[in-house]
């Protein structure tokens, strides 16, 4: 080679190597994000799910963290976490949200418990270029009519809850429903949701009655149940607010003797089930996304749990654990925290852990893996305080959730 073209191929490679170095350089600050990884819990402390959630959440998300790296740190730089109460108001929540991302540095925003919340937050997060991942809200619009390219819905959603449960039901012959339902977004999905899978599977609606959330005295909501008449008593609330309605329903007699009624939650936390008792709760079937019981990874988890927090987790709480872990992986996997890069990973990776196994995510924002329908025991079939479960199916993800051709998101080409 001539020494001119010596020269060349000295520079090329030359500059090569500053391209390369200037690569390396714009990759490590995509991925510093202001110097933090900065995830944000927007979580109920105080209202009808704080105990499905709140602190409880706070908890999981720091074990996931401590899971990922024990030196709490990804792309070398610090994992921090800040949490706060929206007070389940739609308000309070998009005003904390928006502090967040914008003075803040947060970079995902996890729980939000409570749909109207969420339903709120997932479009601040998009206008602003921010990720949500939502585990503590279960309104199917977040990945149908609201979806959009920087939210995932982690755990659960109506149409899942509904499905498994409704069919459960349906199968022992029960067909005719009246729903109790809280009067809010969350609800109102959850009987909607409810209702077509009850009308599918050849069974009739007899009525419905809406109560407020936080309704301590359920008695007249319960007498209108109990005219109808109809053999299953579906309630479509959360919280503090199913614990009541099914205490309240046992000391008036309901859902006992020779022609009881079936009462069924359409979600219930194992926190609610702690609450009210097996006495109050046996027999009745619902569908979950989690129990800790249920092989030897999740009683790890839990165990690990009940350490911090004295009580096994839920599954909203076990969500913010897989979600928050899954999240860190993303950022590992991309180099960086900006979201979209960070939400192409988490959509490539499977999503494997001591919550969720072999669970994928969809175009559309939803997690899809399996669920479980599970019948409580009886005072006497249970060996310890927190042994409430018996597992009766589990239910394949692809046949939990909505399926993909019947999705309303507007990312979805059909």
């Amino acid at each position: 080679m001539s020494g001119n073209g010596s020269k060349v191929a000295r520079r090329a490679r030359q500059s090569l190597g500053v391209l390369a170095l200037l690569a390396a350089g714009w990759a490590q600050a995509a991925g510093i994000s202001d110097g933090v990884v900065k995830i944000g819990v927007l979580t109920d402390m105080s209202g009808v799910s704080a105990d499905n959630s709140g602190k409880g959440s706070v908890a999981a998300a720091e074990l996931a963290i401590e899971d990922f790296a024990k030196d709490k740190k990804v792309l070398g730089k610090p994992i921090e976490l800040i949490a706060a109460d929206h007070q389940g108001k739609t308000d309070i929540g998009a005003s904390l949200a928006r502090e967040w991302f914008d003075t803040k540095q947060v970079d995902m925003i996890t729980d939000l418990t409570f749909s109207n919340v969420a339903l709120a937050v997932q479009k601040i997060a998009d206008d602003k270029g921010k990720l949500a991942l939502v585990t503590g809200a279960g309104s199917a619009a977040i990945t149908n009519e609201n979806c959009n390219k920087s939210t995932v819905h982690w755990m659960y959603d109506t149409y899942a809850l509904a499905t498994g449960t409704a069919r459960a039901l349906s199968a022992q012959g029960l067909k005719s429903w009246f729903f109790i339902t809280a009067d809010y977004a969350f609800g109102h999905a959850l009987e909607k949701d409810a209702r077509a899978i009850v009308q599918a599977q050849g069974g009739q609606v007899l009525g419905s009655v809406r109560h407020p959330v936080g309704t301590s005295d359920m008695s007249s909501y319960l007498l209108q149940a109990q005219a109808s008449k109809a053999q299953v008593i579906g309630l479509a609330n959360s919280g503090a607010d199913t614990l009541n309605t099914v205490k309240q329903a046992r000391e008036f007699g309901l859902g006992v003797g020779a022609n009881k009624q079936v009462f069924t939650p359409l979600l219930a936390l194992i926190t609610e089930i702690h609450g009210m008792g097996l006495q109050n709760a046996q027999g009745m079937f619902i569908t979950t996304g989690f129990y800790w019981d249920q092989d030897e990874q999740t009683r790890a988890f839990s165990r690990r749990y009940y350490e911090r927090m004295n009580k096994m987790p839920s599954m909203m709480q076990a969500a913010v654990y897989s979600a928050v872990l899954h999240y860190l992986k993303a950022i590992q996997a991309a180099g960086t925290d900006e979201a979209q890069p960070v939400m192409a990973k988490m959509k490539a990776i499977e999503v494997n852990d001591a919550v969720v196994r072999k669970g994928h995510i969809r175009d559309d924002g939803r997690l899809v893996h399996d669920m479980l329908l599970v019948q409580v025991k009886t005072p006497a079939e249970s060996k310890a305080p927190w042994d409430v479960y018996q597992i009766k199916t589990v239910i394949p993800g692809d046949q939990a959730f909505q399926p993909l051709s019947q999705s309303r998101c507007p990312l979805i080409k059909k």
